[in-house]
């Protein structure tokens, strides 16, 4: 396992404006379970484009050498062709194909000069078995969560003759469960001799799974540790990201006063004519002024559901039940009226419903709340400019300018833009869904420290997370769902995971 199987040596990429990436080298063991961590911008993601050939040789300077032999890739065809098989943090799968036609997209079984569909089905099916994904194969993509498309994009990598596995976050959609599912996979394919470099931000599986781990910060290597040595540690490898230490992931929380009553949900059901069930089922809750209430589950229990069916209801469910808002009853037709009433949604899908990617940072900031920055429907563009560069310190969101287009962004930096746009909405209830998917320690203790001082200043927060250690570290009281149902309460003095996960599979 000592022998390299790839090398990236003194590799620099620039942009207008940007160098992205530093003199930096990479060395991957062959066999080895390979982790690269830093926070966002730290060059991550644009250091596997290159290696891909989604940035072509000439447009970086540097060498690649994969199985002891210099390459120069054009394209990710020739990446794919030397076994190289990369799966990014934004999915490339079609929705409206099936999960058999995107398996096997650019590299179809053929029979003579037409496409066996039979055993395009058959093979499907096995590499779904091998990512442990119980689907119909012949089901749309679009019919299904983030999550399992997460594991259609790693079965279509595993499709292919793999010898070099590359996963951009695979685990940021995924449960507890299904993480742990994929690390092992993982550890299967260890076995079977695929090596596999894999990108998180979640320091706890890193720790778990890694034979070895490079840390980039700000375009350039930092250091690779051993943890047959011993050196990989939450603590080292915080220190090595951020350039400084982090005590505590989760901020101290200055004793503050919970207020009466602002939201709360009765008997709140949800029918989804497109799958012809219901979603929601007797939902009750209420949320206090001033406190984070955490909303805990496994995927597809309805957590999801839950925050859209409140946000003004854009996915038409058929709604029963009653929603107060300071003790008025209410009920929205359309996000507009949510928004104009102190509600508003960061929505886990930051691509696909949070933002405008060809848009700029400012125009996606200030999207929800143009009227505050218009005179006379005309938007004032020096206010504009004001409130991002605001937003962007604050969040401390790095980009060049607002003026950037935000899918010129890392994840994170684009996650904290979703944030930003909601923020300035200035609402008085706060619903943040999976608020820090894809987001580093350092950006995540940013967003734990607005948190808490959003709830100090009064506002409430409604937290939705598949990650247990947040919600216990960030709810004041945290409910679980399961199946469409609240299948307990916890006050946070009571709450375990063990607990939490009880109540999520009754």
């Amino acid at each position: 396992m000592d022998s390299p199987i790839l090398e990236m040596k003194n590799i620099t990429k620039e942009f207008p404006g940007v160098k992205a990436l530093s003199d930096v080298s990479f060395r991957v063991k062959k066999g080895e379970i390979h982790c690269l961590v830093g926070e966002n911008g730290a060059g991550k993601s644009t250091l596997m484009k290159v290696l891909s050939g989604v940035y072509p040789y000439g447009s970086y300077s540097g060498d690649i050498l994969f199985g002891g032999e210099v390459q120069k890739f054009s394209s990710i065809a020739d990446s794919e062709k030397a076994g190289i098989a990369i799966i990014y943090q934004e999915m490339a799968l079609v929705p409206e194909m099936t999960v058999y036609e995107n398996i096997f997209l650019g590299h179809e079984v053929r029979k003579g000069f037409t496409v066996d569909w039979n055993e395009t089905i058959k093979r499907a099916t096995e590499v779904l078995k091998k990512v442990k994904l119980s689907v119909n194969p012949e089901a749309k993509v679009l019919e299904l969560g983030v999550g399992k498309q997460q594991l259609v994009e790693i079965a279509k990598a595993l499709s292919k003759d793999v010898k070099l596995l590359i996963l951009d976050e695979p685990t940021s959609a995924l449960n507890e469960n299904d993480s742990e599912n994929l690390l092992n996979l993982l550890r299967e394919l260890k076995e079977q001799g695929v090596t596999s470099v894999l990108i998180s931000h979640k320091l706890k599986e890193v720790i778990e799974i890694a034979d070895s781990v490079t840390v980039l910060r700000d375009g350039k290597t930092i250091c690779t540790l051993s943890t047959a040595k011993g050196e990989v540690s939450e603590t080292a490898l915080i220190k090595y990201m951020v350039g400084r230490e982090i005590n505590n992931i989760y901020p101290p929380r200055e004793k503050r006063e919970i207020g009466d009553v602002i939201l709360e949900v009765k008997n709140w059901s949800a029918y989804n004519p497109a799958l012809g069930r219901k979603v929601l089922k007797d939902v009750s809750f209420n949320v206090k002024k001033g406190e984070i209430i955490g909303f805990a589950g496994l995927m597809g229990s309805g957590r999801t559901e839950l925050a859209k069916s409140l946000f003004g209801n854009p996915d038409h469910y058929h709604i029963d039940g009653e929603m107060y808002i300071r003790g008025k009853q209410m009920r929205f037709h359309h996000p507009k009226d949510a928004i104009r009433s102190g509600i508003a949604y960061v929505t886990e899908d930051r691509k696909g419903n949070g933002l405008i990617l060809i848009q700029d940072v400012k125009q996606n900031i200030t999207l929800a709340n143009l009227r505050s920055i218009a005179n006379r429907s005309v938007v004032n563009s020096n206010a504009e400019v004001k409130v991002a560069n605001e937003y962007k310190n604050s969040l401390n969101i790095k980009t060049p300018n607002v003026e950037q287009k935000v899918l010129n962004l890392s994840g994170g930096n684009q996650q904290k833009v979703s944030v930003a746009k909601w923020l300035f909405v200035r609402p008085d209830i706060l619903i943040l869904d999976e608020p820090t998917r894809g987001i580093d320690v350092g950006a995540k203790f940013e967003i734990y420290t607005i948190m808490n001082q959003l709830v100090k200043q009064g506002m409430s927060i409604i937290m939705i997370s598949s990650e247990l250690p947040e919600v216990l570290g960030m709810s004041d009281r945290v409910y679980i769902v399961s199946s469409g149902r609240i299948s307990g309460e916890l006050p946070i003095e009571e709450a375990t995971q063990e607990k939490i996960m009880h109540l999520a599979t009754n």
